[in-house]
């Protein structure tokens, strides 16, 4: 019995994608790209993302502020920003773009190189909206390495650190990625599926043989 079918790749492949667009969703927004707490005052905590600043009190709880302007944003967080925007709309693309592509949902007879097509596309999709949400990440993880480690700073002063949502916006772009790859193995799949049989008197189902020419020396 063939448990990996093509229809239950395709699936897997928009699960897997699904669960890597909201994982980025969600990473996008919350405040948790790094973290800073200082070692003069313990019980403050702060916490910072593409749109808001939030410090932490015991007495107070959590008090989140967004940036000023948009222009007095650092390079890579305004880049940050768009990048994630970019990865949201092609991971929700390439989910409704698959949708109709998936083998059971009906788009009329004689469909289905449309239906492959749309699978491509929604993989292409999904790649782009990986390689958009790893970009960013990776981008802040290295200003924050390099802040973290400048020696010009004195060692009183607190340092930004890695936040939850830095290992989450990996986690979900290597899912988008992981998920476009599943679709194109999907696509092969159904190419396979999809090959005629060789029929037994067909060339293709004989064996080749060689034909030798027998010659006599006289």
């Amino acid at each position: 019995m063939v448990f990996l079918t093509t229809k239950i790749m395709q699936r897997t492949a928009l699960f897997v994608s699904f669960g890597g667009l909201v994982t980025t969703l969600i990473t996008t927004f919350i405040p948790l790209w790094k973290t800073m707490n200082s070692e003069l005052n313990e019980v403050e905590n702060w916490y910072s993302g593409l749109w808001h600043t939030c410090i932490f009190t015991e007495e107070v709880g959590v008090q989140c502020k967004a940036y000023d302007s948009i222009m007095a944003l650092p390079v890579d967080l305004l880049a940050s920003r768009v990048l994630m925007l970019v990865s949201i709309s092609t991971g929700a693309l390439a989910v409704v773009v698959a949708f109709p592509g998936l083998d059971g949902v009906e788009l009329g007879p004689g469909r289905q190189g449309l239906k492959r097509g749309l699978l491509i596309l929604s993989g292409l999709l999904s790649w782009v909206s990986g390689l958009t949400t790893l970009a960013p990440v990776s981008i802040v993880a290295y200003v924050t390495v390099v802040e973290f480690w400048n020696e010009g700073l004195p060692d009183v002063v607190p340092r930004w650190e890695f936040g939850e949502a830095m290992f989450s916006g990996w986690f979900a772009g290597l899912a988008l990625v992981i998920g476009g790859t599943l679709f194109f193995v999907a696509v092969c799949m159904g190419d396979h599926d999809r090959e005629p049989p060789s029929l037994p008197g067909s060339p293709q189902g004989k064996p080749r043989t060689q034909h030798y020419l027998r010659t006599e020396l006289l």
